[in-house]
């Protein structure tokens, strides 16, 4: 089935305008203000995932999807020379595992999450002839790349799932590490919910930690225990345990009313029960779509190097994924209403929760 995508279709349009911090290739003048690499015959990338691992079904994953479509586009094959990644198991891994990259070669090398700022500014700096992308986080170093998004957007469409759907009018949020990015889905989730019900009051909850499973686990276990039937998770790995529990519900009680809001990628697949799925829906971070953009400018020779490329719901940058059914027609259409207010700049959503 193919997949219904809330918000404007995606051009992803490249700018026609020069871009301002070009590639970083000129050894005679050894800052990275040089020419570019619009004369090679091919462009290589690659990343460095955070600790949550490649197969995250998270932001890793859709980073990496996008990086293996940039491949094949321009007929690259895994490797030096094309386009690879390394894993990081913890943030000591970060800097050598950038630096590895750098040694082989590889002309655009990006750093997921807001967790390497620190490795990537330290290898930027030392390695000024090499472009790196940071994906989460701005850096104004000049050979570095700020990829962000309006995470706000896409959750405020799921905030509005959550409120429509709701059985027991008891909503939780679920998220990582207590970051600014992480604030924005609990932001815009919030007021999603509030704009359907604005009595109705979100439970949220945060592990600390975005590879934890049991974390997330134990998290869902006391919210689904109190009553909650909808949870919208925002916690990387630790947001699969979020996804287990839910499963664990349901097989032990076919008729049990729990869902599961995914986050970052489509995991559909994720909550499979027998014939059951537990996935209302997932809000899409279009990471995928971010790296391939920032590697066609580069390869251009157009390389964003010192500034901020912001992807919201206005260019396709967040989403909510196809229900599969879970979402009935009239409500799909309240979303999509919505969806276009915000793309139009009629909603303003809040980037941080109101203080009480």
């Amino acid at each position: 089935m193919s997949k219904r995508k809330f918000g404007l279709a995606l051009s992803m349009v490249l700018a026609a305008g020069t871009i301002l911090g070009a590639c970083g290739t000129d050894k005679d003048k050894g800052d990275s203000s040089s020419k570019g690499d619009a004369d090679k015959e091919s462009f290589s990338i690659a990343m460095v995932t955070d600790t949550g691992g490649v197969d995250d079904k998270s932001f890793n994953q859709s980073a990496w999807k996008g990086i293996k479509e940039y491949g094949a586009a321009h007929d690259l094959k895994k490797g030096d020379g094309g386009f690879d990644y390394l894993q990081s198991s913890e943030a000591a891994d970060y800097a050598p595992n950038l630096n590895k990259l750098v040694q082989r070669e590889f002309d655009l090398i990006y750093g997921i999450g807001f967790l390497m700022k620190d490795a990537i500014e330290e290898i930027a700096t030392q390695r000024k002839d090499t472009h790196f992308a940071l994906v989460d986080e701005v850096s104004d170093l000049p050979n570095v790349a700020s990829i962000m998004f309006k995470e706000q957007e896409g959750a405020f469409l799921a905030g509005v799932a959550a409120a429509k759907m709701t059985k027991s009018d008891k909503i939780g949020f679920v998220g990582g590490m207590k970051i600014p990015v992480i604030e924005r889905f609990e932001a815009g989730f919030v007021a999603g919910v509030a704009a359907v019900k604005p009595d109705l009051e979100v439970d949220i909850q945060y592990t600390g930690d975005f590879a934890k499973a049991e974390l997330g686990k134990a998290a869902a276990n006391r919210m689904y225990s109190s009553g909650v039937d909808i949870i919208f998770h925002a916690a990387g790995g630790s947001g699969n345990g979020v996804f287990a529990e839910a499963k664990e519900r349901k097989k032990a009680d076919a008729n049990a009313n729990v869902w599961v809001i995914g986050v970052d990628s489509d995991q559909y697949e994720e909550g499979q029960v027998g014939d059951d799925n537990i996935t209302l829906t997932s809000m899409l971070k279009r990471v995928d779509n971010a790296v391939k953009e920032v590697a066609e400018l580069a390869a251009k020779g157009e390389f964003p190097g010192g500034e901020v490329k912001t992807f919201g719901l206005h260019d396709d940058g967040v989403a909510l994924a196809d229900s599969r059914g879970a979402i009935p027609e009239d409500v799909l259409a309240e979303i999509d209403e919505f969806a276009k207010k915000i793309s139009e700049g009629e909603i303003e959503v809040p980037e941080f929760v109101k203080k009480k």
